[in-house]
């Protein structure tokens, strides 16, 4: 998953080969979110705390209805696949306010 947020980088330069590489993943069949699926670093567990509940609450859903369908070797109707268009990266603005945060302390220790 290493499409950047911020929409640079190679693919960013290709919209449909961006949404090629998306719909290629996989994981949209499962009704997950770009940001669902990101490792979790220390600065993702973090921004996780961060979030209201009600997000982390539509993230746990979604991710324990994908364990599910996978336990179940099944996907979801492709009306309920989630949408390039419509991947909403809820996520960002709390993990790069933790990495903003974390560089700031890196600095500041240095001195």
């Amino acid at each position: 998953m290493a499409v950047s947020s911020k929409g640079s980088g190679f693919l960013s330069q290709f919209p449909s080969l961006k949404k090629w590489a998306y719909n290629l993943s996989g994981f949209n069949k499962y009704g997950l979110h770009h940001d669902d699926c990101l490792d979790e670093t220390e600065d993702v567990k973090e921004a996780l705390r961060r979030l209201p509940q009600d997000v982390l609450d539509r993230r746990n859903f979604r991710i324990q209805r994908a364990l599910h369908l996978s336990l179940t070797k099944d996907i979801l109707p492709k009306e309920e696949w989630t949408k390039f268009e419509e991947d909403n990266k809820y996520l960002q603005p709390y993990l790069e306010e933790v990495k903003r945060e974390r560089m700031e302390r890196e600095e500041w220790n240095k001195q």
